[in-house]
């Protein structure tokens, strides 16, 4: 009787699961694993992780498996495992972190050699990272021909349902509740789950919505933060909740209604490609995470101003849009897209403060920050990565706030200390002098123009 192992990693899913969908049907019984290690999650991300679990314990329930849990040394409960169940193959979607690649290759090597196969599939990329390469065979350093290579040699594979579900295999597992994933004193968390739906469903129910309700108009909706026009997929995709097949399916589906907005359509579809090319970057280049994309940003003279970056932390820089966003983060654990390159350009490019420390905040406070697109974007933003803004482009808070939140919504939905401010003060309340009350709203944390003109000369001088 063949037994296997399926361990479930970032594809916390049972449908168009290809990994899980191979080892369903060549084998008999099955270990449907997870291993917990709180190293490669940032805080907020534990609360997710436990709903997640429980939703995926929910979905297997009903095909009568029931999911180990383990926490600690893959290696260690893979072969404890293996040996207890006489287990025949170990399956798994392939991870693209260097750290997750490098201990995926040396157990695969360990596992062979106790006589167990091995079988890795793509469950979580359209093109996996060394298929996409250039006219020179070399790999692409700009998002847009990246983007257009990609895209023209996809091909999307049928999705085929499990239709015979093994027997489960009896094994020993910790309680969720042991992990204390959830926050408890105090709970940072409470607010998430008026915001959140983690799972599978979740993730479907997030996608279906987008197509119905805000892809048409998207290119031009969303940039506006106080609008939901947004998929809100991102830590869907991150835990693997749903595959970025199911959405290239549903999103070409939608494309063939004569009456789809096709530049729309096309536009949601580069995000996701943005997300792959954050993958592919950081396949080709594993300091992502660590050093300048462009070496020459090595000598950039970074400020180490620890009171200006607690009050970016915490919402109080003096900028309401800057604040509004940094106050979305940690009530939702999320931020709109446009104001988190926003909030970047401020740290980086107003306070000067290392991309580095805002990426290592965003990590601990999103939901969706993975390893590669947290890392890209922040260099992107910064002037220092891969196909990044120019140098020049430094964002004006006051005139973003302006162009994006014309009538001061998003502002007054986070930021109660500016509720009764009239709207020709509201992005700048500074101005507003003694007669508008901001209660105990501060005073900015810096001259934005003087700011700028300081940062150009550092770039201007590295240059």
């Amino acid at each position: 009787m063949s037994k296997a192992i399926h361990w479930f990693r970032q594809d916390l899913r049972c449908y168009d699961n290809p990994a899980l969908s191979h080892a369903c049907a060549q084998h008999e019984q099955l270990i449907a694993l997870y291993i917990y290690d709180k190293r490669t999650l940032g805080a907020a991300q534990h609360w997710w992780l436990h709903h997640s679990l429980v939703s995926l314990q929910k979905s297997l329930n009903e095909h009568q498996l029931s999911l180990t849990l383990r926490q600690g040394d893959p290696v260690d409960h893979l072969l404890t495992l293996i040996k207890e169940h006489h287990i025949d193959t170990v399956y798994w979607n392939r991870c693209y972190e260097p750290a997750s690649i490098a201990r995926d290759k040396a157990l695969k090597v360990t596992l062979e050699a106790q006589g167990v196969d091995v079988i890795s599939c793509n469950g979580s990329l359209l093109n996996e990272p060394w298929t996409v390469k250039n006219q020179s065979g070399s790999w692409f350093k700009v998002f847009s021909p990246f983007w257009r290579q990609a895209i023209k040699q996809v091909e999307i594979p049928v999705c085929s349902p499990i239709i015979r579900w093994p027997a489960g295999i009896k094994t020993l597992s910790d309680s969720l509740e042991s992990w204390q994933l959830l926050p408890t004193k105090p709970d940072w968390a409470a607010a998430f789950t008026t915001c959140w739906q983690p799972g599978e469903a979740g993730a479907m129910r997030n996608l279906n919505r987008f197509i119905d309700q805000h892809l048409t108009g998207y290119k031009q909706q969303r940039d506006i933060p106080a609008k939901e026009a947004t998929s809100k997929l991102s830590p869907h995709l991150h835990f693997g909740e749903i595959s970025p097949w199911a959405v290239l399916r549903a999103i070409e589906q939608a494309k063939q209604d004569s009456h789809c907005d096709l530049q729309s359509a096309d536009h949601f579809l580069s995000e996701v490609g943005w997300r792959e090319f954050s993958y592919y970057l950081l396949y080709h280049f594993p300091q992502l995470p660590e050093q300048n994309f462009k070496q020459e940003f090595a000598s950039f003279p970074w400020h180490h101003d620890m009171e200006a970056l607690r009050r970016w932390q915490q919402g109080m820089t003096g900028f309401p849009i800057i604040d509004a966003g940094m106050r979305e983060l940690w009530h939702t654990g999320y931020m709109h897209n446009r104001v988190r390159m926003m909030v970047a350009s401020f740290l980086t490019k107003d306070l000067l403060i290392d991309w580095r420390v805002g990426a290592e905040w965003f990590w601990h406070t999103l939901l969706d920050a993975d390893l590669a697109n947290n890392s890209a974007s922040w260099q992107w933003v910064a002037g220092c990565g891969a196909d990044a803004a120019p140098y020049f482009r430094i964002f004006n808070p006051v005139l973003q706030s302006e162009k994006f939140d014309p009538q001061g919504t998003y502002i007054k939905q986070w930021v109660a200390e500016l509720s009764e401010v009239p709207l020709k003060w509201l992005h700048k309340p500074w101005e507003a002098g003694t007669g508008i009350n901001v209660g105990t709203y501060p005073a900015p944390l810096v001259n934005h123009a003087k700011a700028r003109e300081l940062a150009l000369a550092y770039y201007r001088n590295m240059k």
